[in-house]
């Protein structure tokens, strides 16, 4: 059966998340990176005009672009926004890989059968802009190397797709290093025997390109032709949970937001019980009305309760609350999810002798029969 491969890039990850963050870093240049003896992390299309790259040094990439802006960045941040993302995936892919941070293959193969594969990517597409409000790309093709070759063509914030009658057409022209896995050593190897195209490597007698690079002359030219029989190897591990709302009107209504926190944590503690998961850690997002977002994340004690993460929320949303702006979204996450079952008395099955505690597992019961919604404790509801 012919593959229906997609691979999904977000672009310029690092720096559309501080973009998130801070709005006035829109259409500016921008390198993300450890200071100005470290390299570059990320860089805005702006940057790339001057011929920044990433991993290039920041001393060579300020020199460049004189006018970027240098930021240093914030791995928790960049996680989160991972695992938001992977977690719109996990809900709705049948089969998908997380290869890096901000990459991910899909197997949708056969779903043409059903409902149009491209069709289906461009709303999985919409919904992670919609919901993260992160610039994505995606590339769809017959394997995971044309597919992530397509998307380098589906950039910045597009997406396209390559049948499989158009592959050699769409490969022939391009250079060799557009061949994922092809760096600068074998570039200029191939180059030196007069190879700068993928036709012209596509041309090349087999013996030639063994004889010159071993085994790997054989790849090089299935590579050339487009076959890819690499498969997509399922995710299987999910590290966080997380729920948002975005409200109809921005506001400052502190009573709604701690309402709206109080049922989030409710609903995540619910699914968590259902899996049989434990949280080691507790963060919650903030996105005010210009669109600059903000996370806080603290460490979960190994014998805190569903009754104390709900105070804790409150405390994470206060240490990021700006009194002088509206709110658009809040937002939970529990994560570093594990299965160890001595973790937390609040979702232990055994630690049933409290009264809090059997009425937490007859609301489980209730929802579990008639959905998430139907029963919630006095403290989640917003009297207006």
């Amino acid at each position: 059966m012919e593959r229906t491969i997609v691979h999904i890039d977000l672009d310029a990850f690092f720096v559309s998340v501080e973009r998130l963050k801070d709005p006035g870093l829109n259409n500016k240049p921008v390198i993300v990176g450890g200071g100005k003896r470290g390299v570059v992390a990320s860089c805005s299309y702006e940057a790339r005009k001057f011929g920044v790259h990433s991993a290039m040094p920041v001393q060579r990439a300020v020199s460049l672009c004189p006018e970027a802006i240098l930021v240093s960045g914030n791995s928790s941040d960049y996680s989160y926004y991972s695992n938001v993302i992977t977690e719109i995936i996990d809900e709705k892919a049948p089969l998908y890989q997380k290869s890096s941070i901000d990459e991910f293959y899909l197997d949708l193969t056969g779903m043409d059968k059903v409902i149009g594969a491209y069709k289906w990517a461009t709303e999985l597409r919409k919904e992670i802009i919609k919901k993260t409000g992160l610039p994505i790309s995606f590339g769809m093709s017959i394997n995971k190397m044309v597919a992530k070759i397509t998307t380098g063509f589906a950039k910045p914030n597009g997406q396209k797709h390559v049948e499989r009658a158009d592959v050699q057409d769409f490969l022939d022209p391009l250079v060799v290093k557009k061949i994922p896995g092809i760096g600068e050593k074998t570039t200029f190897a191939l180059n030196a025997l007069d190879i700068f195209t993928i036709k012209d490597l596509r041309n090349t007698p087999e013996s030639l390109l063994v004889n010159h690079f071993g085994n790997q002359g054989y790849f090089l030219l299935k590579k050339a032709r487009g076959e890819d029989n690499s498969p997509v190897i399922q995710h299987n591990e999910r590290k966080s949970i997380s729920t948002e709302s975005t409200f109809e009107e921005d506001s400052r209504d502190l009573k709604k937001m701690e309402v709206y926190l109080t049922a989030m944590v409710l609903k995540l503690c619910y699914r968590l019980r259902k899996k049989g998961l434990y949280p080691e850690t507790l963060t919650v997002k903030v996105r005010y009305a210009d669109f600059s977002t903000f996370s806080k994340q603290t460490k979960i004690d190994r014998l805190i309760d569903e009754r104390s993460l709900t105070p804790l929320a409150k405390k994470l949303f206060y240490m990021l609350y700006d009194k002088k702006s509206l709110i658009r979204l809040i937002g939970v996450r529990l994560g570093d999810l594990n299965n160890n079952a001595v973790q937390l008395g609040l979702f232990d099955e055994q630690n049933n002798t409290t009264q809090y505690d059997n009425l937490t597992k007859s609301m489980d019961k209730i929802r579990e029969k008639y959905g998430e919604s139907t029963i919630t404790k006095a403290s989640a509801f917003h009297k207006k």
